[in-house]
């Protein structure tokens, strides 16, 4: 008989783990929390300041030794080496400003700062190649929405430290890089074991997974409304506690998904248990029992004809080839001329806030760390409108 395939709950549940994953892959978008106090605790200059800022964007010139880890590493080790990079980056700083280890150099400060950025490369690889290898059919889409949740990774660490770092004599810059430290690698050792490729069959049901994206899509604009409406103090009536359990909830909620898969999964086997049990009530003879599996099987196939789509192999471009692509340099000159704009601008939100006379930076970072989220995801939307249908 003829097997078909859609998305498995398995393929699904790797996605809320890439989303999970990416949500908190953000740490260094927090430094404008803390970096005015930051200079202070170190008595740096502003200058000073400005290459810290650039030495976390600089370490992401090294992200490609994570993609050569992965051609001889298990996915779930690279993650977990990305994370335990941002311990040691952040986590040396922390013990720095707690006094729990000797004074440093500006140029020790600067390379953990570096190693620090460099690991957010390494659970990123780790998220594409599982997304692009479990959604084969669905790859733009898939990525999209679950790196859209980077650009909320301030919002949520934020929201942590104004609920658990209440206390001013821990001091914001020490909390923000605790959590910095702590966080990525207490989800990565959660995600780990579903951080897999997953088989995928020779043909997909054409339809079957596009409920299972609106519903993501549906739960992950949910999430940016509450995130950008709790930063504009809308739900002020809300405690802060509140407001940042709600925003857990909608973090964890996409886990319906894989739920709703894994359920459709069951009664679909039972279906085919029952049909296969008829049809073995039918049979008389040995013989009439081959040409009935054949006849069943001929209709089967006939019916979900034209809802089927075989899978074809996809040719990998190497270096060489990538680097003759008009495409690869368009890319490649856009986000280094395009994205340094907005990272200036970010990395220097604490002292334009300072400087206007506004208190309270982390609600900005917090407001700007939620409209970066549906910036991110606008393209994933109109990659899925645009694209054609959904397999």
């Amino acid at each position: 008989m003829t097997q078909y395939h859609s998305i498995t709950s398995l393929q699904w549940l790797t996605l809320v783990g890439n989303i999970w994953l990416q949500s908190i892959n953000g740490p260094n978008t927090d430094f404008p929390a803390y970096s005015s106090q930051l200079k202070r605790l170190l008595s740096l200059s502003q200058l000073q300041l400005n290459n810290l800022a650039f030495a976390s964007d600089a370490g992401k010139l090294f992200g490609w030794l994570s993609g050569v880890a992965t051609l001889y590493l298990p996915l779930w080790l690279v993650l977990l080496i990305g994370s335990t990079l941002g311990l040691i980056g952040y986590g040396v700083q922390f013990l720095l400003l707690a006094h729990k280890i000797p004074s440093l150099a500006y140029w020790h400060v600067f390379l953990l700062t570096v190693l620090a950025g460099n690991s957010t490369c390494w659970i990123n690889t780790v998220c594409y190649m599982i997304t692009i290898k479990n959604f084969p059919f669905d790859r733009q889409i898939a990525v999209g929405l679950s790196s859209s949740y980077v650009g909320l990774s301030a919002k949520i660490y934020t929201d942590i430290v104004d609920n658990v770092f209440v206390s001013h004599r821990f001091g914001k810059a020490k909390a923000y890089l605790l959590l910095n430290s702590v966080l990525p690698l207490l989800v990565s050792m959660i995600v780990a074991p579903l951080m897999r490729e997953i088989e995928i069959g020779k043909k997909i049901k054409r339809g079957v997974s596009k409920n299972g994206f609106v519903a993501m899509f549906a739960i992950t604009m949910a999430t940016g409304v509450y995130a950008v409406l709790g930063s504009l103090g809308a739900l002020h009536e809300l405690s802060l506690l509140v407001q940042a359990t709600g925003l857990g909830f909608l973090l964890v909620l996409p886990i319906l998904v894989p739920f709703s898969a894994w359920m459709r999964e069951c009664e679909e086997k039972k279906w085919e248990a029952k049909k296969l049990r008829r049809v073995h009530d039918l049979c008389t003879n040995d013989e009439v029992c081959v040409e009935t599996g054949r006849s069943v099987s001929v209709v089967i196939k006939e019916g979900h004809e034209s809802d089927e789509m075989v899978v074809r192999e996809r040719e990998d471009i190497g270096v060489k080839l990538m680097v003759k692509r008009v495409e690869f340099w368009i890319y490649f000159f856009v986000y280094m001329f395009g994205g340094t704009l907005g990272l200036v601008f970010m990395n220097n939100l604490g002292q334009i806030a300072e400087s206007r006379g506004h208190v309270n930076v982390s609600s900005l970072v917090s407001l700007s760390s939620s409209f970066g989220f549906f910036g991110r995801l606008v393209p994933s939307i109109l990659t899925t409108i645009f694209s054609g249908p959904i397999t």
